[in-house]
């Protein structure tokens, strides 16, 4: 999905940013960073600085081929930003000029899902055909035709989307997300009986676990582990909130190529994507599943949704704590 427009507070400005994001879409990247720093320059006359602009110049310059230009900004962008709202430490990393994170800034995802909430659902689901919770409560159901859960928690649960193929199986839904604005999406649906704000990999079980409640029969994790490189530490805390016998279901992004011969998730295990998304293997997955005490129920590779204008990889997996 397109990134929100951050405003610069200036009429003048956002007005020149306007039309330089617009060249951009046509196609005209370098005359398009030409305006945009236009506009930044304007700023700068005033003695204001607007990191949002910065960034979007900063694509610009890499659409143009301009690296060199990119790569300026974005390392003035995390001293102007040491929490990094635009990833531009993630960009450093995916071409190389930076270690690659074990996940994205926090920042970064609360600004980044902030921005989207108002339009998530349609954007997602009716414009770019996203049907990861459908698939993965298809893959469910082939396991647990008739099981009721006592108590479901979603983790990164967004607007809810995962919630509407679940909540009518279960007794409680508790969901836990990073962006209040998703939250907030998620609790107008009137399906949550519990909602958190967490860091899911800063979280622990108690940030989770109302212990006043059952404990969880079942965790989800939808289009979550995407924004997250290692996993251990989140599969860990998976095993630790989960009752014996739960089910944890999820999805990734993938760089698998299932259809080609010997392509077996033998591949790297992660991989931070130019998206700034991070896909996984299955191998990688599987090993991490027997690691942190869970049985691998089954997987399927699927077709995500799209991303521009080309089927996203994944897979969906069930497993079962032991």
């Amino acid at each position: 999905m397109a990134r929100a427009f951050f405003s610069s507070g200036d009429l003048i400005a956002d007005r020149r940013a306007h039309y330089a994001v617009m060249m951009s879409e046509a196609g005209d990247h370098s005359a398009a960073a030409d305006l945009m720093r236009q506009s930044l320059d304007y700023l700068n006359a005033q003695f204001l600085q607007w990191p949002a602009g910065m960034f979007v110049l900063s694509e610009m310059h890499e659409n143009a081929g301009e690296t060199d230009e990119a790569v300026a900004l974005w390392h003035k962008l995390l001293k102007l930003d040491p929490k990094d709202r635009f990833g531009a430490g993630l960009k450093l990393a995916q071409c190389g000029l930076g270690e690659t994170p074990d996940t994205a800034p926090p920042a970064y995802i609360e600004a980044l899902f902030d921005a989207y909430a108002p339009d998530f659902d349609e954007a997602l689901v009716d414009k770019l055909h996203y049907c990861g919770p459908q698939k993965l409560a298809e893959l469910i159901t082939k396991h647990f035709p008739e099981r009721h859960y006592q108590h479901v928690l979603d983790l990164g649960c967004g607007t809810g989307l995962m919630g509407e193929e679940i909540h009518q199986h279960c007794g409680l839904l508790s969901g836990a997300d990073l962006s209040e604005a998703m939250l907030k999406k998620a609790e107008d649906k009137q399906i949550y009986t519990r909602l958190i704000k967490a860091d899911i990999n800063l979280s622990r079980k108690a940030d989770l676990v109302d212990e006043a409640l059952p404990q969880p029969d079942m965790i989800l994790a939808v289009d979550l582990f995407i924004y997250i490189g290692q996993l251990e530490r989140a599969f860990t805390l998976a095993a630790e909130c989960l009752r014996r016998g739960g089910v944890f279901a999820f999805s990734v992004e993938t760089h698998d190529r299932p259809e080609l011969p010997n392509s077996d998730g033998s591949c790297d295990d992660m991989i931070l994507q130019p998206s700034l998304r991070f896909t996984h293997s299955a191998r990688y997955i599987q090993n991490l599943l027997q690691a942190s005490r869970f049985e691998v129920l089954d997987y399927q590779h699927i077709a995500l949704r799209l991303d521009r204008g080309a089927y996203l990889d994944g897979y969906v997996f069930v497993a079962q704590k032991l």
